[in-house]
Formats: C-alpha cells, structure tokens, sequence
C-alpha cells in the first residue's frame, strides 16, 4: 500500500456537489493499493501515520502528532499511485489492484486508524471527487507499506 501524505491546514472532498469530508488541520492520504497487498500493509502504514509528528512544535521543530494538535484525517483511495508511466504516453495501472480487493483493505485501513484513536473521514471509494486543501508547509510524504519495518 502506498500513501501520499500532505499536512493540511483545510481539506475538503466534494462528490456531485455534496460533501463527504471536510476538516481543518490534519492530513489528507491518498491511498492506493496494489496486487499483493494485505490488512498487515493497512496495519503498518495505520501505526505509522497516526504516530508521525510532523506538526510544528512552540520551537517550530516537526515534533507533535495528530493526537498532540487535535488533527483528524481524511482518506482518499486513488489507484492511480500505482499508475506505470515507464513506456508510452499514457499510464498503465495494472499494477493497482481491482477494486474488490482495493475497497476492502481501503476500509480496513480508515478502521485501524479510528482505533489509534484517530478521527477519519473519507471520499467515497471509486467515485469522482474533487479534493480541495490547503498544504500547510508544505510538507508531502509518501510512505510506502513495503518500506515499514
């Protein structure tokens, strides 16, 4: 599983002009899920993103937590992280897994995530969104679930 982190100070989804997410600081997660992966991936990436301290501290030093600042999250699967651009112009996604295996381990995730004790809130799987936010920082990570220790 892979995720693209952004540190937000608003993000909002929108879906046929209704919205399903909207919060202030947090995070948004782009999350795709890939062939092979499992509800330990979920797990792994669960545990190290609810731990991240990556807000600002009173010495602006990245050192608090969600949990520290109050932050909630909103999730957003997007199979599109696993896209192959290696030959052509136009992007492969072979590589993502169909969204009867993806779906799944997306809602598994945002689950394990409510059990850190984190507040999630999410797109809805498979449709069109439109994402507004505003990244604080900026600061962008990508966390791959393979690279977890």
């Amino acid at each position: 599983m892979r995720v693209v982190l952004q540190l937000t100070s608003f993000c909002k989804v929108d879906i046929d002009g209704r919205t399903t997410a909207d919060i202030d600081k947090g995070f948004l997660l782009l999350l795709g899920v890939k062939n092979g992966d499992t509800e330990n991936d979920a797990i792994k990436l669960a545990n190290k993103i609810s731990g991240l301290r990556i807000f600002n501290d009173e010495n602006d030093k990245m050192n608090l937590s969600l949990a520290d600042v109050g932050g909630k999250v909103v999730v957003v699967s997007n199979f599109t992280l696993y896209a192959d651009c290696s030959h052509g112009r136009r992007p492969s996604f072979i590589g993502a897994a169909r969204p009867e295996v993806s779906e799944p381990l997306y809602e598994f995730f945002c689950e394990k995530l409510r059990e850190k004790g984190v507040e999630v809130q999410t797109g809805e799987f498979g449709a069109d969104m439109k994402v507004s936010l505003l990244n604080d920082g900026p600061v962008t990570l990508v966390i791959d679930s393979e690279d977890l220790k």
